[in-house]
């Protein structure tokens, strides 16, 4: 029976990944738990597995006394002498116990510190199999649906595909095959939870990681994605070998590579656009396939005006505003995207507001332009000193012609409220 725990302890060990010392623990702790339960809590016993000889070794430790008051912890003198010719009153006696007499009462109640630890440590080594799995992707089989949740079967454990990080084009039902994103490995006393994504951003960068090998190497780069799952997502690309096309390596010879990612995204469509270091390139890149004739740099307020010819206007804004949004997204830059002839408009009517101005030439107004002062009301705005910048300009000139933009601004908006005054008294 002895060598029979033995092989069952290494057998487990080695079939199920279940360290050997654990569940020598755990049938140690079970053991005394079972003796407590047939002899009680006051004895005073020691529990420890002989790996020598296979088993379990229980010894119940007594104080020699002359006089025995607590029998569950003293033993006299006289039975002491029977059991060891040499003890002597104050010596603790430890007597080896039959553990083939704790019953069954006291058995199951082994049994089931047994199970309970050995569930413990496969838990442990779950969580630690996949704690630093976080940014994978698994494959699995759906198990089943709880309340909108899909439960991912992994083959040692579970993953939750909560409703949030479920595409909105897809379904799936029992037995399903199913690929996720690890986004989160936390550890309860019930066992660890995995949480999957399909709609997280970097789920499209390990696909195209797995699908193409120069971003294994390293010799590509995916910079960053912008992503409205289930609908289009935009890539961002750069290579770090100017012999490599970035945007080529990713598509793959006759689309192969970036088809085997939409496939798996359900139809979703990817842009994959080169990045570049010039945010006003990397716009233009970003909002392809539309033709891009002008931008306008904003840095204080990072944002960007997009100029684009009138008949190229839908397809850059996109379908309700995709292609824009997933753009700024992108970039990380506020953009305003005008037709041409809208820019040009605004650009004429600015230009006269400048001419308006009582100091302000027609040579001055074209200074001023080329300073990026396009209207008045961006003079009004104006600091002093930049404007001493201007070929001619005068510290008194420049506080001038500011405090005169400024009140053709508050004319401008006070001539607007009485407008919408009016149109509201009229309605």
């Amino acid at each position: 029976m002895a060598t029979e725990l033995m092989r069952i302890i290494e057998q487990v060990s080695r079939q199920r990944g279940v360290d050997k010392s654990v569940l020598i623990k755990a049938i140690e702790d079970a053991v005394r738990v079972a003796v407590r339960k047939r002899f009680g809590p006051n004895h005073d016993i020691e529990v420890s597995f002989n790996e020598e000889l296979g088993e379990v070794e229980v010894f119940e430790f007594k104080d020699v006394v002359e006089n025995v008051i607590d029998p569950d912890r003293q033993i006299s003198l006289k039975e002491a002498l029977e059991l060891d010719p040499e003890v002597q009153i104050g010596d603790s006696l430890g007597v080896k116990m039959d553990t083939n007499t704790l019953g069954r009462i006291a058995a199951q109640a082994a049994k089931q510190v047994i199970m309970q630890r050995f569930r413990e440590a496969e838990r442990d080594i779950i969580y630690d199999d996949f704690k630093d799995r976080k940014g994978e992707i698994v494959n699995g089989i759906v198990q089943r649906i709880e309340r909108g949740s899909i439960i991912v079967n992994l083959g040692r454990t579970e993953a939750e595909l909560p409703p949030e990080e479920q595409m909105p084009n897809e379904s799936y039902k029992q037995g399903d095959r199913i690929r996720g994103y690890i986004i989160e490995v936390k550890h309860y006393s019930r066992g660890p939870q995995i949480i999957l994504s399909r709609t997280h951003p970097d789920f499209v960068k390990v696909l195209f990681e797995n699908e193409v090998p120069e971003i294994t190497e390293g010799i590509v780069e995916i910079v960053e994605v912008a992503r409205e799952p289930g609908s289009r997502s935009k890539i961002a690309v750069r290579s770090k070998d100017p012999d490599v096309d970035p945007v080529g390596a990713c598509v793959g010879l006759k689309g192969r590579r970036v088809q085997a990612v939409v496939q798996e995204l359900r139809g979703e469509k990817i842009d994959i656009v080169p990045w570049s270091p010039d945010p006003a390139k990397f716009v233009c890149n970003a909002l392809a396939p539309a033709e891009i004739v002008r931008v306008i740099v904003d840095e204080a307020n990072k944002s960007m005006e997009v100029v684009v010819p009138d008949d190229q206007l839908s397809l850059a804004i996109g379908k309700k505003g995709q292609n824009v949004r997933l753009a700024a997204r992108l970039t990380g830059w506020n953009l305003d995207v005008i037709s041409e002839s809208r820019y040009n408009q605004a650009l004429k009517k600015g230009f006269e507001s400048l001419l308006s101005l009582e100091h302000v030439d027609l040579k001055l107004a074209t200074d001023l332009y080329d300073k990026g002062y396009g209207s008045a009301f961006e003079l009004a705005t104006a600091d002093e000193e930049a404007l001493l910048k201007i070929e001619g300009m005068t510290p008194e000139k420049a506080k001038l012609i500011i405090e005169e933009a400024k009140e053709y601004v508050a004319r401008k908006e006070q001539e607007e409220s009485e407008t919408g005054t009016e149109e509201k008294a009229v309605q």
